[in-house]
């Protein structure tokens, strides 16, 4: 079993940086994809970003890209995102997930409770 606790959101402004933390424990990742997503307030849950454990490969989703860096540290069990530029059209709560697959194509046992972030105006 593996439980993902995330952390770090919270209420910005526009123009705002944020950095969310996924902690992981119960199991070792080394086959696994590390990935975030996150769901609009009234909307469906979207991908975000996501990272191979073992080799640090990465893919975005393209309304994050060049603006969201994910990355993790296996020492710490611990897989990041970095958020800039942030808009309201990022509040949403956002979700750490784990499993198996290619970043494409993963399938996402596991997950974390979410954490709130909230870009105002």
């Amino acid at each position: 079993q593996v439980q993902l606790v995330e952390s770090g959101g919270g209420l910005v402004q526009a123009g705002g940086s944020l950095r969310l933390s996924c902690a992981a424990s119960g199991r070792a990742f080394s086959s696994f994809t590390m990935g975030w997503f996150r769901q609009p307030p009234g909307k469906e849950r979207e991908f975000v970003a996501a990272i191979t454990w073992r080799g640090g490969v990465t893919y975005y989703a393209d309304s994050v890209k060049g603006r969201f860096t994910i990355s993790r540290d296996k020492a710490k069990d611990t897989v990041y995102l970095q958020m800039n530029s942030l808009n309201p059209e990022d509040t949403a709560v956002y979700y750490c997930a784990a499993g198996v697959g290619s970043l494409l194509d993963v399938r996402y046992d596991y997950w974390g409770q979410g954490t709130q972030v909230t870009v105002s105006s």
